[in-house]
């Protein structure tokens, strides 16, 4: 029994640490935060990820931060509507898929 519920409480726990789902929003920069798709807004964000800031989707009142190894998915996406359908571990977004 012992071994039941530490299998159960283990396996909550995994579920918990990344969250699956979809995530609609703005690619935009760490830095602005920008949370509109204007041509001013992505040109700003296209030149701060250059200049080193961390890619982020702005969701509602949520900014996650976009790993480094969904950047070739997100880059041509900066600036733009998208939802994105991939995994949540704390703040940090893995992107499975993306699409306008």
């Amino acid at each position: 029994m012992k071994k039941v519920l530490a299998t159960f409480a283990f396996t909550a726990i995994g579920s918990l640490s990344a969250f699956a789902g979809d995530y609609s929003g703005v690619i935009s920069d760490s830095k602005c935060n920008h949370k509109d798709d204007s041509e001013k807004s992505a040109a700003c964000a296209q030149k701060c990820i250059k200049g080193g800031a961390d890619a982020v989707l702005v969701s509602g009142n949520e900014v996650y931060t976009i790993d480094k190894a969904s950047m070739d998915k997100v880059t041509p996406h900066i600036g733009h509507k998208v939802t994105i359908t991939g995994k949540v571990d704390g703040k940090v977004l893995t992107v499975d898929s993306i699409k306008m």
